[in-house]
């Protein structure tokens, strides 16, 4: 999977307003509704919020991917931020975030949505290009390294 197939330079946000959990899974949502790509930004928090108190997608090395199913999307979408500073995201390594994936799919796209998830999970145990990601300084330079990446694995 190619994620610039579900990632478009408007769903960045860098550096995000939000300071807190919930607030930044809600400012990814209201990035994707921004760029016309939910219908419901309202179902897709509560979608995504509701996954998250299940168990925290804080999966360590300052890197969170939030995520939900929902059918107020047509298609697998994604949203990256990168808050202002790092956030606590109830990680299981107890360390702040740095970078926020958020996806979301509909309820019928599982293949689509794991696809994504393991691709973001192995582009970020590359220790250069997390360590690049997190001194990005603007939503286009974050943008450009992963469009890097993903041409250079095409």
């Amino acid at each position: 999977m190619n994620l610039l197939d579900i990632l478009s330079v408007d769903c960045v946000k860098a550096p995000m307003a939000s300071s807190e959990k919930k607030d930044a899974i809600e400012e990814l949502v209201d990035t994707l509704a921004s760029a016309g790509k939910v219908t419901d930004p309202d179902a897709l928090k509560e979608a995504v919020w509701s996954r998250e108190q299940t168990r925290t997608t804080g999966i360590g090395q300052g890197l969170a991917i939030p995520h939900g199913k929902s059918d107020c999307v047509d298609k697998l979408v994604m949203a990256i931020g990168k808050p202002a500073t790092p956030i606590e995201f109830e990680s299981i390594d107890k360390q702040p975030v740095q970078l926020i994936v958020l996806l979301a799919s509909p309820p019928d796209r599982t293949s689509d949505h794991i696809q994504a998830l393991a691709r973001i999970s192995r582009l970020m145990t590359m220790r250069d290009f997390r360590e690049r990601v997190y001194a990005a300084q603007n939503a286009e330079e974050l943008y450009g390294l992963l469009e890097e990446q993903e041409v250079a694995a095409s």
